[in-house]
C-alpha cells in the first residue's frame, strides 16, 4: 500500500459553494409518519360519500382508486389504502386537505344547530308557552298552533312514559323550519 502524500488534502477541490444549511436530511422516521399520514387523509377520502367526494380535487386515477376502496372489504381494503398514500405522495394534497377541512367545517356547523334546536325543544317542552314567543321571533313563519299541540302532546306523553313521538317532532319541525330560513 503506498502511503499518500502529506498535502493530498490541497489536491480535493473545495465545496465552498454549496452551503452546510441548504442540506435538509430528512430521517427515516419522519419519512415513514409523513407516508403514515397521507395514508390516513386517504382513509378519511374512502370514509366520505360519493357526493362529498365530488367536492374535493383529485385526479382520475386517484378517484378512481378510492371509489374501489369504498367497494372492498378486509384485507383488499387495507392494500388499496396503502396503494391510495402511495399515489398521494406524488401529488399536491394541501387543495384536499384545504377541502376535506371546509367538509368538516360545515359538518361542526351542522352540528352546533342541531345542538341549539335540541336545547330549544327542551325548554320548549319545559317552559311550555313562554318559549313559543322567542320561536316566533326566531322564526317568524312557525305556526303557534302546530307548536302547542306538540308540546303538550310531548308533555303528556312525557308524564305517561310513552315513546317521545312528539318530542321527535317537535324537533323535526324546528329543524324544517331552520333549514327554510337559510
Amino acid at each position: 500500500m503506498t502511503k499518500q502524500p502529506e498535502n493530498w488534502l490541497d489536491d480535493v477541490p473545495d465545496n465552498e459553494d454549496q452551503d452546510d444549511d441548504e442540506i435538509i436530511w430528512v430521517s427515516k422516521s419522519e419519512i415513514k409518519r409523513d407516508a403514515e399520514e397521507l395514508k390516513r387523509l386517504g382513509a378519511e377520502l374512502v370514509e366520505l360519500g360519493k357526493n362529498a367526494l365530488d367536492k374535493i380535487p383529485l385526479d382520475d386515477d386517484l378517484r378512481a382508486a378510492i371509489e374501489l376502496a369504498q367497494k372492498i372489504k378486509k384485507e383488499g381494503r387495507r392494500r388499496q389504502l396503502q396503494l391510495i398514500g402511495k399515489m398521494m405522495r406524488s401529488r399536491d394534497e394541501e387543495p384536499v386537505r384545504q377541502a376535506l377541512d371546509k367538509l368538516k367545517n360545515r359538518h361542526n356547523q351542522q352540528v352546533f344547530l342541531f345542538h341549539k334546536l335540541e336545547a330549544l325543544r327542551d325548554r320548549l317542552v319545559d317552559e311550555g308557552d313562554d318559549v313559543i314567543s322567542e320561536v316566533l321571533k326566531l322564526y317568524p313563519e312557525a305556526d303557534r298552533q302546530q307548536l302547542r299541540v306538540l308540546i303538550r302532546n310531548a308533555q303528556k306523553e312525557k308524564a305517561a312514559n310513552k315513546p317521545p313521538k312528539s318530542y321527535r317532532q317537535i324537533f323535526s319541525y324546528l329543524r324544517e323550519l331552520a333549514e327554510n330560513q337559510d
